[in-house]
């Protein structure tokens, strides 16, 4: 029997801060997989069919399958300050 053994990361509160945005892009659902084919039906975007925080916030508009099925791109943007500036005529 093999041991596992789990890590636990904890980051300390900085001044930075991080900026998430979601984005999802095509549909990767294989709808040939009962037959043991491929087959995606070429969605391009999610698009919600109903407003967020419903069931149909899930449900893409244009293809009918769930979010999930989406490629998940996040963009991160970090912001953070600076507390001592650089000041290059103290470079020796």
């Amino acid at each position: 029997m093999r041991k596992r053994q789990v890590v636990v990361r904890r980051e300390e509160p900085t001044r930075s801060s991080t900026i998430k945005s979601v984005r999802y892009g095509e549909c990767q659902r294989n709808h040939a997989a009962s037959v043991g084919g491929y087959a995606i039906d070429g969605c391009r975007e999610f698009m919600a069919s109903g407003d967020e925080g419903t069931a149909a916030a899930l449900t893409c508009a244009a293809c009918g399958c769930h979010r999930n099925f989406h490629r998940k791109e996040i963009e991160t943007e970090v912001v953070s300050e600076c507390s001592s500036p650089h000041n290059s005529s103290n470079i020796a």
